[in-house]
C-alpha cells in the first residue's frame, strides 16, 4: 500500500519497528509497522486528493471522528520520528484517559483493576465500593490494559 500511495505521488510515513522472532527452528529479527493498519499521509486537503488516497488497493479510509477527516498535528508525527529515530526503548501502551478502569499487566501487581488518576505520577485508584473505601496507588513501571 505505501508503495501505491508513494506512486501516486503522496507523502507517507509508515512507523516501523523491529522486532525479534524466535522459532523452533530459527530466530530472526523482523521489521513490522509500530501501528498495524494505519500509515500517515501528508495530502492538501482538496477532494480529488483524498479521493486518489482513498482509491488505493488495501486502504481502508481515513480515521474521521463524527464523519469529519482527522488530521494528525504535524508535531505529534515529528516527535514519533525522533523517538523512532534515536532508537529509545519504548513500550506500545494503551491508550487510557484520566477516569477509565485499567488492568494491571505482569509483576507483583498482575490483574489487580482500578481507575487511572493521573498520567504524570502514575496514580490507580482502588476501589472497594461495598465499604465505599479507596486507596491512590503508585503504579510507575508497570503496564496496563483497559477493561
Amino acid at each position: 500500500m505505501v508503495a501505491l500511495l508513494n506512486h501516486k505521488s503522496c507523502e507517507v510515513y509508515l512507523p516501523l519497528r523491529t522486532e525479534n522472532h524466535v522459532w523452533s527452528d530459527r530466530a530472526k529479527v523482523v521489521t513490522i509497522p509500530l501501528f498495524p493498519g494505519y500509515a500517515f499521509v501528508h495530502i492538501d486537503q482538496s477532494r480529488e486528493s483524498r479521493l486518489a488516497v482513498l482509491q488505493t488497493a488495501g486502504l481502508l479510509g481515513f480515521v474521521t471522528f463524527g464523519g469529519i477527516v482527522v488530521p494528525v498535528p504535524p508535531a505529534q508525527i515529528e516527535h514519533l520520528q525522533l523517538l523512532l529515530q534515536t532508537k529509545m526503548l519504548f513500550s506500545l501502551h494503551p491508550f487510557a484517559h484520566i477516569g477509565q478502569r485499567v488492568r494491571i499487566r505482569g509483576g507483583c501487581l498482575h490483574g489487580l483493576e482500578g481507575v487511572l488518576l493521573q498520567h504524570e505520577k502514575g496514580k490507580l485508584l482502588i476501589s472497594i465500593e461495598s465499604i465505599q473505601r479507596s486507596l491512590a496507588i503508585e503504579i510507575q513501571g508497570y503496564e496496563l490494559d483497559l477493561v
